[in-house]
């Protein structure tokens, strides 16, 4: 048997990137005779302290506040130490969850695979904080790496990484294609959907830029509709901003949204943007697959880890980073033609079931475990 352990910081019902990641990677891992698969991570959101979800064993720890979005579990060194395992799995950017899984698999001499999602980075304190870090411990955690994943080929370029190259592999990110589908009732005209943590961590993703692109939008397509799912500390600056540019009718915050919630605003919206501007902050944008899996065009930026497959399969239209007046163009041109939007939807869903199904993502990270045992 394969006991595998997961490390992210946070697990669900959290709802991040690395989240999702974790979660169905553990789910079709939990699928498999040979595989006994435990995630061990904060209690965020506060809820039960042991179970046994989907197949999979997870145990929450207390935390004690955060730094620079990592939450501090002081059990976790003996807790992992306790635990009988022969891999832990950990990712990056989460300090404190993957060193300590970097210095429990020495002692245990055990093999660590590390997904490197993007770089750690912050602003003010927070980057001296990323900077010191990253010449010091991340070094030590990617030296003990037995092999470390990207889920982007262009992520090899991080300055980080040069000197691991012969350990790196990539394996994308991936959706559940029999959860994210379609429906068959009509989708509500104009309406575009947003999703994202509301933090000030989260700033990358761009909403800043997509409320400012609707004041030029709202004039071509008067009832064009936002909705924004998610939430955060952001959420009354963001509102406010809303307000500030006279969309207040046209934006419409959801707050928290269940997995359900979120499959359906996808299935009724006519458009998915996500127009991230950060390459060090944007590890590959797994809604952008979701929304693609569900026949919902797409608007992304150049960062974003599928956009080369956008561009190609014509599923959406790819954009430059900042760039509000590309933006603009591209959500007039493809909320104002409703036969681009049906093509585009078909063409999208078709990549996903190509290439970015989880069970494929599943089947390579586990013929990579086995390699390294």
């Amino acid at each position: 048997m394969l006991k595998i352990i997961q490390t992210p910081v946070r697990f669900y019902p959290f709802i991040g990137g690395v989240e999702k990641y974790v979660y169905y990677i553990s789910k079709e891992l939990a699928k498999y005779d040979d595989c006994e698969v435990k995630v061990i991570c904060a209690n965020e959101p506060d809820t039960i302290d042991h179970e046994i979800y989907n197949g999979i064993n997870i145990r929450r720890l207390k935390y004690y506040g955060k730094v620079a979005n990592t939450n501090v579990t002081l059990s976790l060194p003996k807790v992992l130490y306790n635990e009988d395992f022969d891999i832990i799995h950990t990712h990056v950017p989460t300090p404190w969850s993957s060193d300590w899984s970097n210095i429990i698999s020495r002692i245990k001499n055990k093999p660590l695979v590390v997904t490197y999602h993007n770089d750690i980075i912050g602003t003010g304190v927070a980057n001296y904080i990323a900077k010191f870090y990253n010449s010091t411990t991340l070094i030590l955690l990617l030296n003990k790496a037995d092999k470390i994943i990207i889920t982007q080929d262009d992520y090899i370029n991080s300055p980080h990484l040069q000197n691991y190259k012969e350990k790196v592999t990539t394996i994308p990110n991936g959706v559940d294609t029999n959860i994210f589908k379609p429906i068959d009732s009509p989708r509500k005209n104009n309406q575009i959907f947003f999703l994202s943590v509301l933090d000030k961590f989260h700033k990358y993703k761009g909403l800043d830029y997509l409320l400012e692109s609707l004041v030029e939008v709202k004039k071509i397509i008067p009832d064009v509709k936002l909705v924004v799912g998610g939430k955060g500390e952001l959420l009354n600056f963001y509102k406010s901003k809303t307000e500030e540019l006279g969309l207040k009718d046209n934006v419409e915050f959801k707050g928290f949204l269940t997995d359900e919630e979120v499959i359906k605003c996808y299935q009724e919206s006519e458009l998915f943007v996500l127009p991230s501007i950060s390459s060090l902050q944007e590890g590959f944008g797994i809604v952008v697959l979701e929304a693609l899996a569900c026949e919902t065009p797409v608007i992304s930026t150049t960062i974003v880890g599928v956009s080369d497959d956008v561009i190609d399969t014509e599923s959406g239209i790819i954009i430059d980073p900042k760039n509000v007046e590309m933006l603009e163009k591209a959500i007039i041109k493809i909320l104002s033609d409703k036969e681009l939007i049906k093509n585009m939807g078909k063409k999208g869903r078709e990549l996903v079931k190509e290439k970015y199904e989880w069970k494929k993502i599943s089947e390579d990270i586990h013929e990579l475990y086995e390699e390294l045992l």
